[in-house]
Formats: structure tokens, C-alpha cells, sequence
């Protein structure tokens, strides 16, 4: 997370939200369990594609799931 605006990552928020485990987003989405994990710890930076495909699994839009207003 940031402070004053800018990049945030809320994946792990919306996917507890949802009441999902890791590896139930992935195969939702077709990726590799390992994959969720290194982008809720910031260490992968998904393609807009996968973004989309998080934002669209996890009900709700990109601002919310990766950016923080100012």
C-alpha cells in the first residue's frame, strides 16, 4: 500500500471478502495458485489482462482493486 494516492494492491481484501482461497481464485481465473500469492504480496506485476480477469472474479472494478485515490 501507498500513502498520499498512487499504486495499492487490495486483491487479498476482495478475495477474503469473497470468501475464496487462493486456489480457488486461480482456477477461476486459469492461473497458477502461486500467481495470486505473489501479486497480493507485490512481488508480480499482472498484465492488464490478468487485472481484469481479478477485478471481473473478485466483483469489482480495477480502481478499487489496484489504485487509491489522493
Amino acid at each position: 500500500m501507498t500513502k498520499g494516492g498512487g499504486r495499492l494492491n487490495n486483491v487479498r481484501k476482495y478475495r477474503k471478502q469473497q470468501k475464496l482461497s487462493q486456489l480457488e481464485l486461480a482456477k477461476e481465473i486459469g492461473v497458477a495458485r502461486q500467481t495470486i500469492n505473489l501479486i497480493e504480496n507485490d512481488k508480480y506485476n499482472p498484465t492488464l489482462g490478468l487485472c481484469l480477469n481479478l477485478a471481473h472474479a473478485l466483483h469489482t472494478d480495477l480502481n478499487s482493486l489496484f489504485w487509491e485515490e489522493s
